[in-house]
């Protein structure tokens, strides 16, 4: 069984075998995505995994998604494809360090970004997503101090938003960093009718340049939206898989080829079929740091619409 075709119908069988579902990052390659019951950015994701009935989440991420649908669904069985799927920004943060910084600003409210573990995600106050971090943000009293991890990039981006100064964290994300100012005026040059979107994740200067910052969810929308027909977008190059599928006739050129996140792409159509047919990879979290990271999460979500319950 090689054709795509044939993995795909085994896949079917398999998810109805098994009661699963198969969520996906926006970041997946094409054939994964076009696999899944329900593509989306981290927070969407995170509603999906606190609504769906079924028994098995077949998650095609990072390690850290997978690790938040597990928290938030404790009762359900999580798997994922290939379990050397990990997140380098997630691996920017240790609880020993993060310990040190909360010792020097015992009164800041931790911001955690989900991009992290889920053991960071219990040390913290709140999380959030780059589609509704400037709202968690903003949720926080102005006299207190906010430490926010691990991505600097999306934390110096809210700062601005929100004219407010934050403790930031000196993580990045390689891929979204990968990205430079200089060839986004370069195609600005090649195509100066296209609109320019990126993540905030993305550095300063390349932010500068941009005509709208959005997470992928954002980004998506903003194009679906926009009566331009030509955009460069700033974020992995895979999302211009689904912004091609639901723009016909509008053109969509990377930012840069090397925004490529290899991780994202250790999942494949084959990892799907055999991890269901395995039931391998599970993810665990202890109980112990699931049950502070859930409610960090949860604080999240009661912020966000529509509104999803963490068990």
């Amino acid at each position: 069984m090689t054709t795509t075709d044939g993995l795909t119908d085994r896949l079917a069988r398999l998810k109805a075998q098994r009661q699963a579902v198969i969520l996906a990052h926006n970041y997946q390659t094409g054939e994964v995505q076009d696999a899944a019951d329900f593509v989306g950015d981290s927070l969407e994701l995170s509603f999906q995994a606190a609504r769906t009935q079924a028994k098995v989440i077949l998650f095609a991420g990072v390690h850290f998604m997978a690790e938040t649908a597990k928290i938030i669904s404790p009762e359900r069985t999580i798997l994922v494809p290939d379990p050397n799927a990990g997140c380098p920004l997630a691996n920017m943060v240790t609880p020993r360090e993060l310990a040190e910084r909360r010792r020097e600003h015992p009164d800041a409210v931790v911001v955690c970004y989900v991009n992290s573990s889920a053991a960071i995600k219990a040390m913290t106050d709140i999380c959030c997503t780059s589609a509704n971090a400037a709202k968690v943000v903003a949720s926080i009293p102005a006299d207190r101090p906010v430490l926010f991890i691990p991505d600097q990039s999306l934390g110096q981006y809210v700062a601005g938003q929100l004219g407010r100064e934050l403790i930031l964290w000196p993580g990045y994300c390689p891929t979204h960093h990968r990205i430079l100012a200089r060839d986004v005026r370069e195609l600005r040059a090649e195509h100066p009718q296209a609109k320019v979107v990126v993540h905030p994740e993305c550095t300063r200067d390349v932010i500068a340049l941009a005509d709208a910052v959005a997470s992928t969810s954002g980004i998506l929308r903003y194009c679906r939206e926009s009566q331009a027909r030509e955009f460069i977008i700033g974020t992995e190059i895979a999302l211009l898989h689904r912004l091609h599928k639901e723009n016909p006739g509008k053109t969509f050129y990377p930012a840069s080829p090397l925004a490529d996140c290899p991780n994202m792409k250790l999942n494949t159509l084959e990892k799907l079929v055999w991890s269901l047919e395995d039931m391998v990879y599970e993810v665990t979290v202890p109980e112990e740091v699931a049950g502070k990271a859930r409610r960090a999460l949860q604080r999240m979500l009661e912020l966000s619409s529509p509104p999803a319950e963490v068990p």
